[in-house]
């Protein structure tokens, strides 16, 4: 049985209580943060840079997965890294050069992987497995939280899950985008085994109650 993930998204988090939040998560059964890093330029919204991350690095052990919506994705990286991250993604179009980034990640410490939009195929994989520790298939358009899930990215995540194995590589497969109870499982058995969830969780009132749907939703699969 595979090992899955559950992954909130700060983005839905209160921001003015955000060490709170994180430490409330993560005691209610999460296994990973997820940061999401927007610059109003590849996508349409603006959000939280390296400072936030230092300053919420301190109040959880688990891993904190930064998610770059960026154009360029270089010069930013460094900074994160050094910030806490443990894992860095970001989208092959806002780099110049795909496989240099990921080694950039790498070298700086950081597990790395590439995100795919609705409409990005999965061909720039094609030449980069071997610096690829996850791939994250978005199953919404980036750039704001609370938005449903598109189902073709069922599909999408099948295919990744495909490459995966053809690879014989360990690679985390990683959803983001509309995952709720009520489609947690259906991204499981297309493949995936990381789950982002953004206002799944933290708009509702009990995390824990969340969660332990979820991992029941999972556990079906």
């Amino acid at each position: 049985m595979p090992t899955y993930r559950i992954a909130p998204s700060i983005l839905s988090a209160d921001f003015a209580r955000l060490g709170e939040e994180v430490r409330n998560v993560v005691r209610d059964g999460a296994d990973m943060i997820h940061f999401d890093v927007m610059d109003n330029h590849y996508v349409p919204n603006l959000t939280i840079g390296p400072l936030v991350l230092e300053a919420i690095r301190p109040h959880v052990q688990v891993p904190i997965d930064v998610h770059l919506m960026v154009r360029p994705v270089d010069r930013i990286i460094p900074d994160f890294a050094k910030a806490g991250a443990n894992i860095i993604t970001f989208h092959p179009e806002a780099s110049d050069h795909v496989d240099r980034s990921l080694q950039l990640i790498r070298d700086h410490g950081c597990k790395a992987g590439l995100v795919f939009n609705p409409a990005t195929p999965l061909h720039y994989l094609d030449y980069v497995m071997d610096k690829i520790d996850i791939i994250l298939i978005m199953s919404v358009n980036p750039g704001f939280g609370g938005q449903s899930f598109i189902p073709e990215a069922l599909k999408k995540i099948a295919e990744a899950r495909q490459r995966i194995d053809a690879s014989g590589r360990e690679i985390m497969l990683e959803v983001d985008g509309g995952i709720k109870i009520d489609n947690i499982a259906a991204a499981a058995k297309a493949g995936a085994d990381t789950f982002v969830a953004g206002s799944a969780i933290f708009g509702k009132p009990d995390y824990k109650a969340v969660i332990d749907d979820m991992r029941i939703q999972l556990a079906s699969v």
